[in-house]
C-alpha cells in the first residue's frame, strides 16, 4: 500500500501564500510523475501542475502560471505546490497525485481557502 499525506493549505487572503506538500510513503516502488489537482464546489476537479521525475514541470495551469510553482524532492518522495497572489478562485480542495508503478495514487485532500 501507498499513502500520499498532504500538509499545508488553510486560509489565505487575496494576494497572499500558501504552501503545500505531498509526501509518499509505503511500498512506493518507483515514483513518477506526481502533480496537484483541485476541486472547487460545484466543479470537476481540475489538474493544476504536473512534474516528472527529473523536475520537469509537465502541465501548469494556465489559471495559475506566473502564481504557482510546483516542484519535488525525490529523497523525501514529495511534491511540493508554492501558491502565490492567491486569488477567491483559487479555493477549492487540493489534491496530491502521484503515478506509481501500480497505478495513480491520491491522496486525502486539504482545503484551500482563500478570502477577498
Amino acid at each position: 500500500q501507498v499513502q500520499l499525506v498532504e500538509s499545508g493549505g488553510g486560509l489565505a487572503q487575496a494576494g497572499g501564500s500558501l504552501s503545500l506538500s505531498c509526501a509518499a510513503s509505503g511500498r512506493i516502488g518507483s515514483l513518477h510523475d506526481m502533480g496537484w489537482y483541485r476541486q472547487a464546489p460545484g466543479k470537476q476537479r481540475e489538474l493544476v501542475a504536473k512534474i516528472s521525475r527529473d523536475g520537469t514541470v509537465n502541465y501548469l495551469n494556465p489559471s495559475v502560471k506566473g502564481r504557482f510553482t510546483i516542484s519535488r524532492d525525490n529523497a523525501k518522495n514529495t511534491v511540493y505546490l508554492r501558491m502565490n497572489n492567491l486569488e477567491p478562485a483559487d479555493t477549492a480542495v487540493y489534491y496530491c497525485a502521484a503515478e506509481l508503478d501500480s497505478g495513480v495514487g491520491w491522496g486525502q485532500g486539504t482545503q484551500v481557502t482563500v478570502s477577498s
